[in-house]
C-alpha cells in the first residue's frame, strides 16, 4: 500500500518553488523520493532550496524562470530534461495577488483598477495554463503523469477586497476541470489534472492583510479564524499529504477534482 504513495524515480517541477507554500511542496516531493525542479524568479533562493534537498540525500535542480514568459519556461523545460531525462508531474504553485488589485472598503467600486486585475489574472490563470502547455508536453511523452494546480477558497466563497485574485482562482478551477476532461479524452487514464484548494495559510503576500507587526491578527485575520472551525490558520506542512497523494499512483482514478484543505472554512456557514 505504501508503495503507491512513492514518487521514487519520478521527476517533478514545482513552480513558485521559492515561496512559502512552494517550500512545503518541494519538501513533500523530496520526502516521497521524487526528483525536483524548483522553479522561481529568485535564483539564490531556488539554488538554496535545491542544495538543501541534495544535502538531505535527494535530487533537485534550481530552474530560474518567470511563469508568464514562454521562452524562459522552454529553457527551464530543457534544463529539467537534461538533468533528469524526464518530467512526470507538475505542481503549479506560482501565483498570488498584488496590492493594486485589492479593492479597499472606502474605494469607488465603479473605479476598479482593471489593469491590476489583468495582471493578477495573467499571473494566476495564464501562468498556470502556459506552464502546463510547456511542461505538459514533456509529461505526456512519458505516457503517464499528474498535474496539480493551486486553487483558493476565494474561488468558491465571496471574500471582500480580493476581487482580482478570486476571479483568477475561479478561472483556475474551471481550467482544472476542463483540462482534466480533455486529457482523459486524449490520453485515457494516463495523464491527470487536479487541484488543491488551500484555506488560509500565512504567506509573505497575505501577511500584512492577516497579521499586525506584533504578530497579532488584524480584524480580517480574526474574522477568518472565527469562521474556521479549527480556529487557526493552516501550516504549510499540512498541504503535503494532499499533494503527494495527487502526484502519486495512490490517486490514479482521481481526475478533475479540487481537494479542499482549509480546516473546515468552506463547510462552515458561520452559524
Amino acid at each position: 500500500m505504501s508503495d503507491s504513495f512513492s514518487l521514487k524515480n519520478k521527476s517533478f517541477i514545482v513552480t513558485g518553488g521559492t515561496g512559502v507554500l512552494g517550500k512545503s511542496f518541494v519538501e513533500a516531493i523530496a520526502s516521497a523520493g521524487g526528483n525536483i525542479g524548483i522553479l522561481g524568479r529568485n535564483k539564490m533562493l531556488a539554488e538554496e532550496r535545491a542544495h538543501a534537498v541534495i544535502a538531505a540525500g535527494g535530487n533537485a535542480i534550481a530552474l530560474v524562470a518567470d511563469i508568464t514568459r514562454e521562452e524562459e519556461l522552454i529553457q527551464a523545460n530543457e534544463e529539467m530534461l537534461s538533468c533528469f531525462g524526464r518530467i512526470d508531474g507538475l505542481v503549479n504553485g506560482a501565483g498570488g495577488n498584488i496590492p493594486e488589485a485589492v479593492v479597499q472598503p472606502d474605494s469607488d467600486i465603479f473605479s476598479i483598477d482593471l489593469n491590476a486585475m489583468d495582471k493578477v489574472m495573467k499571473l494566476n490563470l495564464w501562468g498556470t495554463l502556459l506552464t502546463t502547455q510547456i511542461f505538459g508536453r514533456s509529461i505526456a511523452k512519458n505516457k503517464k503523469g499528474s498535474i496539480v494546480n493551486i486553487s483558493s477558497v476565494s474561488s468558491s466563497r465571496t471574500l471582500t477586497r480580493v476581487l482580482g485574485y478570486s476571479l483568477a482562482k475561479a478561472s483556475v478551477d474551471c481550467y482544472t476541470r476542463w483540462m482534466a476532461v480533455e486529457l482523459a479524452n486524449r490520453f485515457g487514464d494516463a495523464l491527470r489534472m487536479n487541484a488543491i484548494m488551500p484555506g488560509f495559510f500565512l504567506t509573505e503576500q497575505n501577511r500584512t492583510l492577516l497579521t499586525n507587526t506584533n504578530g497579532s491578527y488584524t480584524e480580517r485575520g480574526e474574522l477568518i479564524v472565527q469562521h474556521t472551525p479549527f480556529k487557526r490558520l493552516g501550516h504549510a506542512d499540512e498541504l503535503k499529504g494532499a499533494l503527494v497523494w495527487l502526484l502519486s499512483d495512490a490517486s490514479q482514478f482521481v481526475n478533475g477534482t479540487i481537494i479542499t484543505v482549509d480546516g473546515g472554512f468552506n463547510a462552515f456557514s458561520g452559524v
